[in-house]
């Protein structure tokens, strides 16, 4: 156990509790030392371990721990920091976030397992209203809205020294389905290869067109003294358009995850998870034996844990379809696919990407995870075929090309599908901005375009969870949607519905599925894809 650090001002009863962390070893535990102990992982594993276990028994342990219901006895909570990627100490460092203070719905800690949230309609979906997530709310201590406390960050004072309300102090998000999201971040990858190998055969005083997959990112231009030029590329997070000078140039980063694109990998994603809803800190985050938040534990989460946690989520079988075998409803949902496409909702929503040169071979580290994760060259890479029939549930394959189409119905940019910062499905704060800079509290109108799949069962809608059906989703598009929209609603309404009626084929399979597509009774169902 680290040497603790010495703090004043804490309450007594704060103390108390520091006391009796302190006498908790973190260790491999004997079935005799674990007598009265009240834990959800006895034994975690070693770094090391990821490396002998087969692949199945490493995304069973990962299940284990994403459904691991998390206790102050193996470190939930985090006492003395902030749930923010880093952790930081908190700004008002007298007030512990220990009883009654260690839950908060909005700036966290917010549950005890990623499964808490993460459940529809299976665990690794989507969530219920009641589990959206307020990202951005965890740069606050214990926000509480008190007009009394006058240090920022802490509980009711932003970074410029103004008072927070319920509508600005972060971005409440739907909790969204994993399933599929190893295929996702592959996809991911790949296009970020694509565009950084246009990137790198542009010369000064050039411009190119920035493309990948049959999806436009603008267009990418240097000037004659090398500098580049980002003001025609659309569709990337501003962090992906950083270039400071020649000799840097823009990263062009796809980041498929979080709904306004913040976060390359499932990985990455998961580290800053658990420190923000449980107070779970991981060693390659935050360091080998480091009790950063002061709780009087360290390595919460091994390296080896976050390999199979993330392994767990890669892995998730694939969303499909469910069409019923009544004639008129089959019907209508051939006439509202092709309707879809027809008024342009498949020119973001693009119905399915390729896979190629074998890009389903999903490997761990993520090449291009950013420092405070594990990367290339930290541990040995772990390659795990995303296809493989030894996986549960449901598999894409490759076809007869070798290609391996996954139907997610997204092209991965961010749009603008609003009417402006007033529209009320803005953001107050954006995700991509340095936080409490100008532009972050200018807020947020681009999101990354939903994947589709999965999505019938998986409501509610929109990025902010506030619709309860598609169609509101459908009717709150704007901005560069806006066409598309317009259109949907020049249709008559026999055609509206059957638009609907295709959305909701989109479904996440039960575990008992034997085919992407199956009838209403989980039978196998013939489907052509006539439209695509």
């Amino acid at each position: 156990m680290s040497t603790r650090k010495t703090f004043s001002g804490i309450l007594p009863q704060a103390i108390l509790f520091f006391g009796c962390l302190l006498a908790v070893k973190v260790s491999a535990q004997t079935p005799a030392s674990m007598i009265g102990r009240e834990v959800a992982i006895p034994r975690h594993l070693q770094d090391g371990d990821e490396s002998q276990l087969s692949v199945p028994r490493l995304i069973a342990f990962g299940e284990k721990l994403f459904t691991a219901r998390w206790t102050v006895q193996e470190g939930a909570g985090r006492p003395l920091s902030k749930g923010t990627a880093n952790g930081p100490r908190l700004s008002d460092p007298s007030r512990p976030l220990v009883f009654p203070f260690n839950f908060n719905r909005f700036s966290g800690p917010d549950a005890n397992s990623c499964s808490g949230c993460h459940n529809l309609p299976s665990t690794g979906g989507g969530g219920d209203r009641v589990t959206d997530v307020f990202v951005l709310g965890q740069r606050f201590d214990f926000i509480s809205f008190n007009h009394s406390d006058s240090m920022t960050t802490a509980g009711a004072l932003d970074e410029r020294g103004s008072f927070i309300t319920q509508q600005t102090f972060a971005n409440e998000r739907k909790t969204i389905g994993m399933n599929g999201s190893g295929f996702i971040e592959m996809l991911a990858r790949q296009m970020t290869s694509d565009l950084q190998a246009v990137r790198d055969s542009i010369p000064p005083g050039a411009a190119k067109v920035l493309g990948t997959k049959g999806i436009s990112f603008g267009t990418l231009a240097r000037a004659m003294d090398g500098t580049w030029d980002t003001s025609r590329v659309q569709g990337l997070p501003a962090p992906s358009l950083v270039s400071p000078d020649a000799s840097h140039p823009p990263s062009l980063l796809i980041m498929p995850f979080h709904q306004a694109g913040a976060v390359i990998s499932l990985r990455q994603f998961t580290v800053n998870a658990f420190n923000q809803h449980h107070g779970i800190q991981a060693e390659e985050r935050f360091g080998l034996g480091v009790d950063e938040d002061d709780d009087g534990f360290v390595n919460e989460l091994t390296t080896a844990d976050v390999t199979a946690v993330t392994l767990y989520q890669a892995t998730l079988p694939v969303p499909g379809r469910v069409i019923s075998n009544d004639h008129d409803v089959a019907r209508a949902v051939r006439i509202g696919e092709q309707r879809f496409s027809d008024i342009g909702c498949a020119i973001c929503h693009v119905p399915k990407l390729p896979l190629t040169n074998r890009g389903w071979i999903f490997t761990e580290p993520n090449p291009y995870n950013p420092p405070g994760n594990l990367r290339v060259g930290d541990a040995p890479l772990l390659a795990v075929d995303l296809t493989s029939e030894e996986l549960p549930g449901l598999r894409l394959k490759p076809d007869a090309h070798g290609v391996v189409w996954v139907p997610a119905f997204t092209d991965l940019k961010l749009h603008d599908i609003t009417t402006g910062p007033t529209d009320p499905n803005a953001e107050p704060l954006d995700q991509n901005q340095p936080a409490g800079s100008a532009a972050f509290f200018q807020g947020n109108t681009k999101f990354i375009t939903r994947k589709l799949w999965g999505t019938a069962n998986s409501g509610p809608f929109m990025h902010h969870g506030k619709f309860t059906t598609m169609r509101e989703a459908t009717l709150a598009h704007s901005g560069e949607a806006l066409a598309s929209r317009q259109a949907f609603v020049s249709l008559n309404p026999y055609e509206q519905d059957c638009i609907i009626e295709f959305l909701k084929t989109l479904q996440v399979l039960s575990t008992r599925a034997t085919t992407l597509v199956e009838d209403e009774s989980g039978r196998a169902r013939t489907w052509a894809h006539d439209s695509h």
